[in-house]
């Protein structure tokens, strides 16, 4: 049986009685405030609801309102969502511009053994081709079979179990952060090819610019989209005229005269050519499947229909990839362009530069695409991380922090700590795209063997229509990336590998950790019973810390015995005369005789461990729930806060922790003082 209910309880609506236009008709007309509306039995917060009423918030808020632009209701989170060719952009630009640098990194592999080692450089391209198409094959058949996103984590999670999902997940939160890295490194290396004093500064200014791309991404994804598709467009068109320009000239006999690098291979090329150093060779190429399981991941920031764009998007991002890849490689190794030991001119510039001649308006506009696009490829770590840790979130493997969408229904949280660690990792490598590839692709590949593995035991499960095919494209995808994954871990593991490699168990353990916390808490917390009603309470033990007797400490009492008749007030004081003065304050004001009150000496000068200690011996001798009011006096500006001790803000921090206590704040503001001491007319 329910208990009574007060309907005096103040409420959002009011009723006002309003008179007709006829004598004696009379309506009610129900008024709520503007910063509520109601709709479908409940209210619904305005924008006028999270307006701030203080200078200082005013102030923030314009400050936000300029980077972040306006707050998104999240009914308009379908209107944020991307076309495909703006989904191009954001979700494959990563894939789409390692092959600005992924030429490079597998020459730079084969220059170890002289010159003439670099005729296998095609080979190798054509090698990363064949395996991206596979991938590109597989990771279709996880957009159709998981359309809600998730990719490799909800894969094998679901079909492999959780340490694999978790495996996954771990592998792919790397690998964003990789991304962020040595995206932004690699677009400095453009700039600094004909900016050389740049170079010296190369991770500030990766830095910079990943602080940047985090503004343009807490705007929103749609933002975000539509800053980066020109860029990424210019780059495939720019990088289009290179190819057509230099397969024209090359086709014709007129074939371009490779320029010198600045520091020749030449005296370091000493190394045998061994299988392990093409192996190697292979696995820095491989940096070109980077990001290709990005759509996959974001399936959900696609229009509907969802799937149908998203795959239509990953087929275009890896035919473009493999385009401009084979065009480069197949320029680079004919025209005879070696890369640069000293990592001050990247193979692109020098291949645009026997092209185009350098100097000219075509180099530049090469270059400051290729620098654009590599700087703005970040942005799939940013879309894909905070994404991932949210569906982590939503599971309690991460802090719930990460599944809060900001004003512009973006995941702040995520993003600002992938900024920050992805600028950690950029200053402990001091900016080098060569230092920090070695430790890229490995967390993908991770990624993608667990995920294709997941979707052959998936399909062997639900035997539904096409399945012998599915499991035949995805056992296929399985056995080459857990092949290339094999290479990659091997052949790189001396290079930085292993640190890939001892921070992915870390990782797994957190989330297994994390997921433990929130499920102990959940079940310490969750309400089984929904027919039982509210428990009735007694009054509480209440305990009213005061440093001086005055309004503030008056209004704290008074607001504790409205809760309960077991009231204590108590003073600390630092001597024996400043504890007597106290106590004949106290006896000649009027409501001494209905608080009790008890004066503490405190020597040692200590005034939080006595409070505490005190607290505790109370809470001892009385089975009922203490509560501890706490009074502090609020000035009136944010600058007038650090004039005060706070010792109200430390007392509150100290019982945050402590079980069976309730602490209660009664703030007592300037205006309320001023108010009081003004006499009456």
């Amino acid at each position: 049986m329910s208990g009574p209910r007060d309907d005096d309880a103040p409420s959002l609506e009011q009723r006002e009685s309003r008179s007709g236009k006829l004598a004696g008709d009379r309506y009610v007309r129900i008024v709520r405030p503007k910063e509520f509306r109601r709709e479908s039995g409940h209210f619904v917060a305005t924008e006028d609801a999270i307006a701030p009423t203080d200078d200082a918030g005013r102030f923030w808020r314009r400050v936000r309102r300029t980077l972040l632009g306006r707050p998104i209701s999240s009914e308009s989170e379908v209107s944020e969502r991307v076309s495909k060719k703006t989904g191009l952009a954001i979700l494959a630009s990563d894939n789409i511009s390692s092959s600005a640098y992924a030429t490079e990194e597998a020459m730079r592999v084969l220059a170890l053994a002289g010159s003439a080692a670099l005729a296998l450089t095609m080979p190798i391209a054509l090698g990363v081709v064949a395996v991206l198409a596979i991938v590109v094959l597989s990771e279709s058949r996880v957009i159709r079979a998981y359309p809600n996103g998730g990719g490799s984590y909800i894969v094998a999670r679901e079909n492999l179990g959780t340490l694999a999902g978790l495996a996954a997940a771990a592998a792919l939160l790397i690998d964003y952060v990789l991304t962020v890295a040595v995206s932004s490194a690699a677009g400095i290396a453009a700039l600094s090819s004909f900016v050389p004093w740049l170079h010296d500064h190369r991770a500030l200014a990766a830095i910079s610019l990943v602080g940047l791309l985090m503004i343009g991404n807490l705007r929103g994804v749609r933002e975000a989209g539509l800053l980066f598709a020109l860029p990424t467009y210019a780059y495939v068109g720019s990088l289009g005229l290179l190819i057509t320009v230099g397969l024209a000239r090359v086709l014709s006999g007129d074939v371009p005269v490779a320029p010198s690098p600045p520091v020749p291979f030449e005296d370091h090329g000493t190394m045998a050519l061994t299988t392990l150093l093409v192996l190697r060779a292979f696995a820095s190429g491989s940096v070109g499947l980077t990001g290709s399981e990005a759509v996959a991941n974001g399936v959900p920031n696609f229009k509907p229909p969802e799937p149908r764009n998203a795959v239509i998007t990953l087929l275009l991002m890896g035919g473009l990839f493999s385009t401009i890849f084979l065009g480069i490689t197949y320029l680079a190794t004919t025209i005879g362009v070696q890369p640069d030991h000293g990592e001050l001119e990247t193979v692109n510039s020098m291949l645009t530069r026997a092209v185009f001649g350098p100097g000219t308006p075509l180099y530049y506009l090469v270059q400051i695409t290729t620098a654009v696009i590599l700087l703005l490829a970040a942005n799939t770590g940013f879309t894909g991380f905070p994404r991932l840790a949210s569906i982590l979130a939503n599971d309690r493997f991460m802090p719930r922090q990460f599944a809060i969408r900001g004003d512009r229904l973006a995941f702040s949280f995520g993003i600002v700590v992938l900024a920050v660690t992805a600028a950690v990792v950029l200053w402990a490598f001091r900016g080098s795209v060569t230092a920090l590839i070695p430790l890229y692709t490995l967390g993908v590949f991770v990624a993608f063997t667990l995920s294709q593995s997941g979707l052959v035991r998936r399909w062997w499960r639900l035997r539904n229509r096409g399945w012998r095919l599915s499991i035949l494209i995805n056992a296929i995808g399985a056995a080459v990336t857990g092949t290339v994954l094999v290479v990659v871990a091997v052949t790189k593991f001396e290079g930085g590998a292993w640190m890939v490699l001892v921070v992915m168990p870390l990782i797994v353990s957190l989330l297994l950790r994390i997921h433990r916390h929130y499920r102990s808490v959940a079940d310490a917390l969750v309400l089984t019973d929904l027919s039982r009603e509210l428990p009735e309470l007694g009054p509480p033990v209440v305990v009213v810390p005061i440093a001086r007797l005055d309004r503030a400490a008056v209004r704290a009492m008074a607001f504790a015995r409205s809760i309960s008749p077991h009231v204590r007030a108590v003073h600390i004081s630092y001597d024996e005369e400043g504890a007597a003065q106290f106590r004949q304050r106290w006896d000649r004001w009027g409501g001494g005789a209905q608080v009790k009150l008890d004066v503490i000496e405190s020597p040692f000068r200590s005034l939080r461990q006595p409070l505490l200690k005190y607290i505790e011996r109370i809470d001892e001798t009385d089975q009922r729930a203490i509560t501890v009011v706490i009074t502090e006096f609020v000035p009136r500006s944010w600058w007038e806060f650090v004039l005060h001790s706070q010792t109200a803000l430390r007392l509150k921090a100290a019982l945050l922790f402590r079980p069976n206590t309730i602490v209660v704040d009664v703030p007592y503001h300037f205006e309320e003082a001023a108010r009081e001491t003004v006499p009456a007319k």
